[in-house]
C-alpha cells in the first residue's frame, strides 16, 4: 500500500476544500436555519410531536441526511471529474498508483469534508431545538457508513459523467427527491398503507430510519435492515468502482 500516495490525494482534496471554506459551510448552515424557521414554525406548530419526540428535534436527522448525501456525492464526483477534465487523470495512471489507492485518496476525503459538514449541521441544531442523542456512537458510525458510501457513489458519477450536466444531475434529479420522500420531515408510518409499501423502495428511507434511532431510540424500520442496506449499497458501489477501474470504462479513454 503506498501510504504517501493516499495522503497525497487526501491532502490536495481536503486543501480544496479549505480554500473555499466559508461557501462550503455557510451554505448548509443557512440551509439548515431556514428550514427550521419554515418547517419548525409552519408545521411544528401543528404537529407538537412524533414517536413521543417534538418535530424540531424529529426533522435534525433528516436535515443532515439531505446536507450528507448531496454532498457526499457532489465532493466525490467533483473530485474525480476534474482530473479528467484537465486530463491530469493520466498521471494518476503512470504514476505507481493502484485504483484502491486513488479510491481512498478521493473517498476518504469526500467523506471526511461531508461528516464535518453534518457535525456543523448538528451543532448548528443545537441552536434551533433541544434535544439529547440516545446512542452517540452509533449516531457517529452511521453518520460514517453514509459518508462513505455516497462518496462511492459520487465517485462513480464522477467517473461516469461527460459533462458538469450529468455531474449535477443525479443529486439534484434523484437524490434531493429520494430524500423528501424518505421520511426526513415525517414518519413513514403517518402514510396510507398503500405509501408506506411504496416508500420501502426508497434506499434512503433506510438510512434516515436508521439514524434516527440513534438519536431518539424509535426507528420506523428494524435497525438490522438499515444497516444491511448501508452494507449493500457500499458493496455494490465498490463493485462497480473495481470494474471500472478494471475494464478502463472512462477512466483511460
Amino acid at each position: 500500500m503506498n501510504f504517501q500516495a493516499v495522503k497525497s490525494i487526501y491532502s490536495f482534496e481536503m486543501a480544496r476544500f479549505f480554500r473555499t471554506l466559508s461557501q462550503s459551510l455557510i451554505s448548509p448552515v443557512l440551509s439548515t436555519s431556514l428550514y427550521f424557521i419554515v418547517f419548525g414554525a409552519a408545521i411544528g406548530s401543528r404537529i407538537e410531536q412524533i414517536d413521543g419526540v417534538s418535530y424540531g428535534a424529529f426533522i435534525v436527522p433528516g436535515l443532515i441526511m439531505l446536507s450528507v448525501l448531496t454532498q457526499s456525492i457532489s465532493n466525490a464526483s467533483f473530485g474525480i471529474y476534474f482530473p479528467k477534465f484537465l486530463g491530469s487523470i493520466y498521471e494518476l495512471h503512470t504514476a505507481p498508483v493502484s485504483f484502491v489507492e486513488i479510491v481512498l485518496g478521493y473517498v476518504g476525503a469526500a467523506a471526511t469534508k461531508s461528516a464535518l459538514i453534518g457535525l456543523v449541521i448538528l451543532a448548528t441544531a443545537t441552536f434551533f431545538v433541544d434535544f439529547h442523542i440516545l446512542h452517540p456512537v452509533a449516531m457517529l458510525a452511521f453518520l460514517l457508513l453514509t459518508c462513505v458510501s455516497f462518496s462511492l457513489f459520487g465517485f462513480i458519477i464522477g467517473v461516469w459523467s461527460k459533462n458538469f450536466e450529468q455531474l449535477q444531475m443525479v443529486p439534484l434529479l434523484v437524490i434531493t427527491p429520494l430524500v423528501f420522500l424518505g421520511g426526513s420531515f415525517y414518519s413513514i408510518s403517518m402514510l396510507p398503507p398503500l405509501w408506506q409499501t411504496v416508500t420501502l423502495f426508497n434506499p434512503v428511507v433506510y438510512l434516515i430510519s436508521g439514524f434516527r434511532w440513534a438519536f431518539f431510540g424509535a426507528a420506523d424500520i428494524n435497525i438490522g435492515l438499515s444497516l444491511a442496506m448501508i452494507a449493500l449499497f457500499m458493496f455494490v458501489c465498490l463493485g462497480i468502482i473495481w470494474w471500472t477501474f478494471k475494464t478502463g470504462y472512462k477512466i483511460r479513454t
